[in-house]
């Protein structure tokens, strides 16, 4: 083989990343720290691609040095994941200690050789930003697989193995695969497996490497030896076991089968005692004979203290929020371990990577070589020793990758292709709202899926009832299914509107209003089935207040990352999408001239979409309220009755008959301060059509609002108060029974809030107040938050926090209620409907502040926020980005945003760049964001802001 030309290298660089310094625990653009004084000694590193490396530090710094230079060496953002292990003098894999000298934890540094591999498994590979950090995952996978310490069955090893060669070699071609089968082994059975992996493999064509690093993972996750350590163990009668950790608590296994788990949520504390590991439970109120504290005999007290501090270390990455400050040092005596986790959290790492502007470059891999790995090179200082490993026998060069997650790794570089795109296709006005049609119905299809799904995988349970599971299926499945051939119809038009089939004709396909009208009348015909999905809601939650299962099992359903938004609002989306065909069919009418041929159908079809819009509003509006309040009930505590039908007077009897859609209307809710005693308090507001509520952030495990006080509104009045009290936008509420001053953000917000109030004391004072306790309070305490203390735990408990432990319940933390809590603004109930009513999708490249490129990225456009996939077919959203309290403007001359079809979208140092492929997809999504964002913000105060007109 030829000799490569011998140049300077760092491990990044043989990646393919750039020469900017990207370091794992340190900002962004800073160096390593200054190393101490002292004799510098060198310390080798072994990589996950079997290459080793020769780092300097001076013998009295601590690991955190060593591991930042290594971080620093491979350019890598999200080292945290990732740790150095070696054997001590005991003969004992340990890991490195960042806290301590590493020439005192490396007693030989000259034979001992540091091993750089995955110390913290997530459950979720997604939760990996970088494209770098799934490749060596990926590379931790193929060295578990190849030693045998991730068992699978034979059908999934060949998969993994398949994914693994895809990665290295590319499409297959049967002869170079067989042959590179042949001189690299995987896996310990590979060769009775030969077959199944070539067949396997055969299916991967046009899969990009970092595509299989993705299935990899996928695959890999699910197997339950994934990421798994064992640590011999045996229990009180002397049967051998093996003790593990994971991200979820403690796993004990008998040989490679899992027998027991004890999630961090049980655990009140674990510790040791020479060789007993020693796990105590939280007691359990269901049973009364269950033991509190278990038992484990391991090789020695070293074994035992090694296995504890791993476990300190997964429990506090996985379950705090932030690292764990360090205990006082005593005075005098000292009591059990000082060790503690080092380094930042799982949560801290994945908002720094989401939050900073610091992003890289796509890296590009080394390419795969066919002999052993075994022959590890040395780079000493930064230059090559040998050969590097990893290139396939043809000595090919793969093509610099796309990442398959929303990372910035997959910047796409499209100013060329944006041009052709731009000549080949149409530009007729007509075409752009045809394919806008197209993609909306691609993602409504995806919407509808997920009420099938729900209906296939929570109707098998008992708990769903055969009549709400048969009233689900019979009518939204012919919806379904009716919208498949709609989809299908509209894209061979699309076809052979953009030339892409032998069909084409000039003229005759070139239009869209046909194929709406004969869908839509269609679409008539389901218009039973389009009345009973308000009867499937309602019977849904009636069946849920009923049965605590069926309401777990929706919760869990909803927790699925399909899911996306919250599970009742796809129950509306066939109503939603009668108000869209309505809208584009307007927009197609008023850019068709009388005389174009596509005009008479356009006509016709709206006339008939009208017809189902009249008829069906009513249904809708009175649905939106339902599900608003559907939401608002999870988002408060302190509060039932909610969502009840009916109103009740104070003595008990009902006032009015209402059907079973008529329920307490929401009108607004948002941010205002509260004056009190201590001053201005942020609380949240929620108003009713009789009755205002004001509500503090709960401490509870679901991150809920506890509500505080209730203002009927009957009799109440309103006055501003600015000059009284001298606080800017406030102005006083004064009830019967209480008066409450209130500030705004700022007066725009304080004249919504006025306007909104106004109107629901006249509603209330027509109904005479018969209603002034409408809703029944649950809570007993008024007291906030602020003002009650957490009970603090045992220094010596390895929870250490409250809040990290007993966060068993699903987090709400991204409603719009606390998006409004957190960007100290407000919504009301006419914002809510025009967001839902004006949904986009399609493809937009995205770009942030100090990026160097552009990322082709498929974006839904509803609910108040962007949601970002790779493609239109994948399953579910990668990210979210919530719009409320953002602006929307174009770029200026100074950000050098040469480039057409721009828009930008900033909320105080977060800055977003979107780039649409035509004018009318700039105008529509501008437009659209523009219409929903600044019904709530003025833009009297900011000259800046553009307002797009379609």
């Amino acid at each position: 083989m030829v000799e490569p030309e011998e140049r300077p290298s760092v491990a990044g660089q043989r990646l393919g990343a750039p020469e900017s310094m990207g370091i794992s625990t340190l900002e962004p653009g800073q160096r390593p720290p200054t190393m101490p004084p002292g004799r510098q000694v060198s310390i080798r590193v072994q990589m996950l691609d079997d290459t080793q490396e020769v780092f300097e530090v001076s013998q009295r710094a601590p690991g955190k040095v060593l591991f930042d230079l290594v971080c620093a060496h491979l350019n890598l953002i999200e080292g945290d994941y990732f740790g150095l292990e070696f054997q001590d003098q005991r003969k004992m894999t340990v890991w490195l200690d960042l806290l301590k000298p590493t020439l005192k934890q490396i007693r030989r540094p000259k034979n001992t050789i540091l091993r750089f591999v995955v110390k913290f498994f997530p459950p979720d590979h997604s939760q990996l930003l970088e494209e770098l950090t799934r490749y060596l995952f990926a590379l931790q996978i193929k060295h578990d697989l190849a030693c045998g310490r991730l068992t699978c069955n034979e059908s999934s090893a060949a998969l993994l193995v398949s994914h693994i060669v895809q990665s290295e070699i590319g499409d297959f071609d049967e002869v170079q695969c067989k042959q590179h089968l042949l001189n690299n082994k995987y896996i310990p059975e590979q060769d009775a497996l030969m077959d199944k992996i070539i067949e396997y493999h055969r299916k991967h064509v046009g899969q990009t490497p970092a595509e299989s690093d993705y299935q990899l993972l996928e695959i890999a996750r699910r197997l339950e030896m994934y990421g798994v350590r064992l640590y011999p163990a045996k229990d009180r009668e002397g049967t051998k076991l093996s003790l593990a950790v994971a991200h979820s608590g403690v796993l004990v296994f008998q040989g490679h089968t899992k027998i027991n788990a004890f999630n961090w949520s049980k655990v009140r504390k674990l510790s040791f005692k020479r060789k007993r590991f020693l796990i105590k439970l939280r007691p359990d109120l269901n049973q009364s004979n269950c033991q509190d504290t278990l038992e484990f005999m391991m090789g020695s007290r070293d074994c035992c203290k090694v296995f504890w501090k791993i476990c300190v270390e997964y429990h506090a990455f996985f379950r705090l929020f932030e690292e764990p400050k360090p205990k006082p040092k005593p005075v005098l005596f000292t009591r059990g371990s000082s060790f503690r986790f080092s380094g930042r959290t799982q949560r801290q790492v994945i908002d720094y990577v989401k939050d900073s502007e610091f992003k890289k470059v796509p890296f590009e891999r080394s390419p795969q070589h066919s002999e052993s790995p075994s022959a590890g090179q040395v780079m000493v200082n930064g230059q090559k020793q040998s050969l590097s490993l990893g290139q396939s026998p043809d000595r090919r060069q793969p093509s610099p990758l796309t990442s398959p997650l929303l990372t910035d790794a997959g910047f796409v570089r499209t100013d060329d292709e944006d041009e052709v795109r731009r000549k080949r296709f149409p530009t007729d006005k007509a075409y752009f709202i045809a394919k806008e049609l197209l993609t909306t119905e691609r993602t409504y299809l995806k919407d509808l899926e997920v009420i099938t799904s729900f209906q296939k995988s929570v109707g098998k349970d008992e708990a769903m009832p055969d009549s709400l599971r048969n009233l689900i299926f019979a009518n939204f499945e012919p919806v379904y299914k009716f919208h498949e051939t709609f989809l299908n119809d509209v894209e061979q038009r699309l076809a052979q509107w953009e030339g892409r089939s032998n069909a084409h004709i000039k003229g005759d396909y070139q239009r869209v209003g046909d194929v709406m009208l004969k869908n839509i009348q269609g679409l008539k015909l389901l218009t039973a089935h389009l009345q009973k999905h308000s009867e499937a809601l309602l019977e849904l939650e009636r069946t849920c207040r009923s049965s605590r299962r069926l309401e777990g099992l929706c919760r869990d359903f909803e927790l699925q990352k399909v899911c996306y938004l919250p599970l009742n609002i796809f129950f509306l989306r066939p109503l939603h999408r009668l108000m869209h065909y309505k809208q584009i069919l307007e927009r197609l009418c008023k850019h068709y001239p009388p005389t174009h041929d596509d005009f008479r159908a356009s006509r016709a079809a709206l006339a008939d979409i009208s017809e189902m819009v009249v008829q069906l509003h009513g249904t809708l509006i009175k649905m939106e309220n339902f599900q608003k309040l559907l939401e608002l009930k999870k988002d408060l505590t302190g509060v039932e009755d909610l969502a009840i039908p009916g109103r009740v007077s104070s003595d008990g009897l009902e006032i009015r008959k209402v059907d079973e859609l008529d329920r307490n209307e929401f009108i607004r809710l948002g941010c205002l301060s509260k004056l009190s005693g201590k001053g201005l308090q942020q609380r949240m507001f929620f108003l009713f059509n009789d009755v205002l509520m004001y509500t503090s952030r709960g401490m509870t495990a679901s991150n809920q609002f506890k509500v505080n006080g209730q203002l009927p509104l009957y009799g109440m009045t309103i006055r501003e108060s600015e000059d009284e009290w001298g606080v800017p936008h406030s102005f006083t509420l004064f009830g019967q029974r209480q008066s409450v001053v209130v500030a705004a953000s700022s007066a725009s917000e304080m004249e919504k809030w006025v306007e909104d109030i106004k109107m629901a004391i006249e509603l209330a004072d027509k109904c005479n107040g018969s209603s002034a306790e409408i809703l029944s309070s649950s809570f007993t305490d008024s007291k906030s938050p602020e003002e009650s203390s957490a009970d603090q735990e045992s220094e010596d408990d390895l929870s250490a926090s409250r809040t990290s432990l007993e966060r068993q319940t699903p987090h709400r933390g991204n409603t719009t209620v606390h998006v409004c809590w957190h960007r100290n603004t407000s919504v009301s109930m006419v914002d809510f409907s025009v967001a839902l009513e004006n949904q986009l999708s399609g493809n937009l490249l995205r770009k942030f502040k100090n990026s160097n490129g552009w990322q082709k990225l498929w974006v839904v456009f509803t609910n108040f926020s962007l949601f970002f996939y790779k493609t239109h077919q994948d399953e579910f959203p990668l990210a979210s980005l919530p719009l409320l309290g953002y602006s929307i403007t174009v770029p200026s001359e100074s950000e050098n945003i040469h480039k057409d079809y721009v828009f930008k979208l900033h909320f105080k140092s977060h800055v977003y760049y979107f780039r649409s492929e035509s004018e009318y997809s700039f105008e529509r999504y501008s437009t659209n964001t523009n219409l929903i964002l600044f019904r709530m913000d003025s833009t009297a105060n900011n000259p800046s802001v553009v307002v797009l007109v379609t």
